[in-house]
């Protein structure tokens, strides 16, 4: 276990299932976090060596800091509801809340608590995703025009067993690609329409398997945007940047983006640009990123923001946006077997 000594932010984990189990390993790592407590029913997944373990929220009975809220989409706002009133920050596991009256509720609690709660898209802390910020902010390939993005993987059929994940909350939209949808709201602003269609052909189940979907946002950016969780492709953002221990990195674009001056392909950053129009051949140059694993920098961020010295980069007000636009997407694209 790291040296403890220092200023040292003391942090809850309620879950630990595959997120929570990288959460609790980068907390447990981090010369500058403490594992405070785990709160899970199971015993046995509680049981890490000089760490207190709790059945329940209410059975906590160490100092903390801040919990991270890992467990189950039904259950981020009793949790969260809950954090708030024993006056804990939280950072709450995507996506915010099972539906916006519940997100509203959750906003609503942290600002009578005059606490924070910080919204796990963990993606707004990698590297290569603040890079490419950096490049569409910074206006040199002109304005944003239009971007296509695909996400293709394929679930492994045990990734279903779990009850919860058995309809529509176990679909890529919610669960997966809703990640997607945060980052190109960071890049582009707020998404004004949504239309799409969507497939359950393969594993025939009730819940959204694949689709695709036009976006448009409010800067006047056109996105594509095609899924499923079927296909076994190195098109992805997991696959692409190797973020996810699970997903083995191909390295492969996932997603072009143009503009009037030029264009980007990401995550490889190759940035192209230095022509007028479509007699001239653009110019191929690579972006340089700096290394960082975004799950730890997401938990730095959160210590930063417990001490005061730095607001949250996605609370949740703007968790809720994102849940929003993609509650939307998720609707444009179900098959019309599929009911919720």
């Amino acid at each position: 276990m790291a040296d403890r000594s220092g200023d040292v932010t003391r942090l809850l984990l309620a879950g630990t299932g595959l997120i929570g189990h990288r959460h609790m390993q980068h907390i447990l790592d981090h010369p500058d976090l403490t594992l405070a407590g785990i709160i899970d029913p199971v015993a046995e997944n509680r049981a890490v060596a000089d760490v207190p373990g709790f059945t329940d929220i209410d059975a906590v009975d160490v100092d903390a800091d801040g919990i991270v809220i890992a467990t189950p989409t039904d259950t981020h706002m009793p949790l969260a509801l809950r954090a708030m009133d024993r006056g804990w920050h939280a950072l709450v596991e995507k996506p915010l809340a099972e539906s916006i009256e519940a997100a509203d509720r959750m906003v609503a609690a942290a600002d009578a608590a005059g606490l924070y709660i910080l919204v796990g898209h963990h993606r707004r802390h990698h590297p290569v995703v603040a890079k490419l910020k950096e490049i569409v902010a910074s206006g040199t390939l002109g304005q944003p025009v239009l971007a296509s993005l695909i996400w293709a993987m394929r679930k492994p059929d045990d990734y279903f067993d779990p009850a919860w994940r058995e309809g529509m909350n176990g679909a890529p939209v919610k669960q997966n690609l809703i990640h997607d949808v945060d980052t190109l709201r960071y890049l582009f602003g707020e998404v004004t329409q949504v239309v799409g269609t969507g497939s359950n052909a393969v594993r025939g189940v009730a819940r959204t398997e694949s689709g695709g979907a036009v976006l448009t946002f409010d800067s006047g950016v056109t996105v594509t945007v095609a899924f499923a969780d079927t296909t076994p492709t190195p098109w992805g953002f997991e696959a692409g940047t190797g973020e996810s221990p699970m997903i083995p990195k191909t390295g492969q674009d996932c997603m072009r983006i143009a503009f009037t001056r030029g264009a980007v392909e990401f995550p490889s950053l190759r940035v192209w640009s230095g022509a007028e129009s479509w007699t001239e051949k653009p110019e191929m140059k690579q972006t340089e990123v700096e290394t960082g694993v975004p799950l730890v920098r997401q938990l730095e961020h959160f210590a930063e923001v417990i001490a005061g010295r730095a607001q949250p980069l996605i609370d949740a007000r703007e968790g809720r946006k994102t849940l929003e636009a993609t509650l939307r997407l998720e609707a444009a694209t179900m098959p019309k077997s599929v009911t919720t």
